[in-house]
């Protein structure tokens, strides 16, 4: 049997958990994306106490997956190839058209759309901030112009963005990636991030931790994205250590930060910890943590002076191939 085949009792068991009108209603819900308890509790109009016991069974079967974000939790179909592949004979077999699937439906969006609002207000306050901040380096759009020319045109694979903040690197890159993961340690930049991404159509995971002990597998990660994140932290080339460990062999790191400035007002306006950083500080960052700089670019701006940003970028790359011919005792030269 290969890992992708359910053996008879974990079919059986997916398809018991999954054969009750509420649990079949949740799945049809998370197949739209990941949702709290709450947001389950809102659409659906039953208490949390009871959403909750049918989530443990859909969780104990595989069918779903349970991540914390602070004292929240949130909920998205399981990826195990075995659940994966139940999950599709079940979801396939519904009839989108069902009036409950589609109140349902109604209710998503209408759960989605006052989400959408709460970060709307938080994001407004922050603006002032980020648009005197903006008003100081190269636009967005040739910022992100870069980005996508040091990316290249291939697909990506699995996409990590470190830091997501407001999710903008993962509205970006993430269409080309098979599957795309945004870190942040803030609840709320969460929240700002997973309504930007919902009202794109984008669906990607979402996940609360620490940049230095992120909590994923070593080698899960063909790309990932450090956009404006470095000059928040004590110890950049801890994070950059940390984030290596996660590259698949021939991955890659993409930093986009600040050359070094004297603006100190950053660091009382915008908790700035370092004011910029070097080509070679930056380069010698990735050689400690067993990546090839294979890229460095400067991106002027709008204005010549002191009160004005330069951004950078870095790439890094995993010199580490991937290949299916080992080299086993009995093919080595013997010196």
């Amino acid at each position: 049997m290969n890992d992708a085949s359910a053996g008879l009792s974990e079919t059986l068991e997916a398809l018991r958990a999954a054969a009750e009108e509420t649990r079949l209603r949740m799945l049809a819900l998370l197949a739209e994306g990941e949702l709290s308890v709450s947001d389950l509790t809102d659409i659906l109009g039953q208490s949390q106490p009871r959403i909750s016991r049918h989530l443990k069974l859909l969780a104990e079967a595989g069918l779903v997956e349970r991540h914390r974000e602070g004292a929240w939790a949130f909920f998205r179909l399981g990826e195990r190839a075995a659940s994966a592949q139940i999950l599709r004979a079940i979801l396939s077999a519904l009839d989108g058209s069902d009036h409950r699937l589609a109140g349902d439906r109604v209710r998503l969006a209408e759960v989605r759309a006052s989400r959408s609002v709460a970060a709307r207000a938080f994001f407004e306050r922050l603006a002032p901030n980020w648009d005197r901040l903006r008003s100081l380096h190269a636009a967005e759009d040739e910022v992100e112009a870069a980005i996508l020319d040091a990316v290249g045109p291939k697909p990506v694979g699995s996409l990590l963005d470190l830091g997501t903040g407001t999710g903008r690197m993962l509205q970006l890159l993430g269409p080309r990636a098979r599957r795309a993961v945004g870190l942040d340690s803030s609840h709320a930049m969460l929240s700002v991030a997973r309504a930007n991404l919902e009202k794109a159509g984008l669906r990607v995971e979402l996940r609360q931790g620490d940049v230095y002990a992120p909590p994923f597998a070593r080698g899960t990660f063909h790309l990932i994205v450090v956009h404006q994140v470095l000059h928040y932290l004590d110890d950049p080339a801890r994070a950059l250590r940390e984030a290596a460990k996660l590259l698949a062999p021939g991955g890659r790191i993409l930093v986009v930060d600040f050359a070094p400035h004297g603006l100190e007002f950053l660091r009382e306006a915008q908790a700035h910890r370092r004011l910029g950083f070097s080509r070679e500080q930056v380069a010698t960052w990735l050689a400690e943590a067993d990546l090839d700089c294979t890229l460095t670019r400067e991106i002027a701006p709008p204005k010549a002076g002191d009160d004005q940003l330069t951004v950078s970028l870095w790439l890094g790359e995993d010199a580490r191939v991937i290949t299916d011919w080992p080299l086993s005792a009995s093919n080595r030269e013997v010196a």
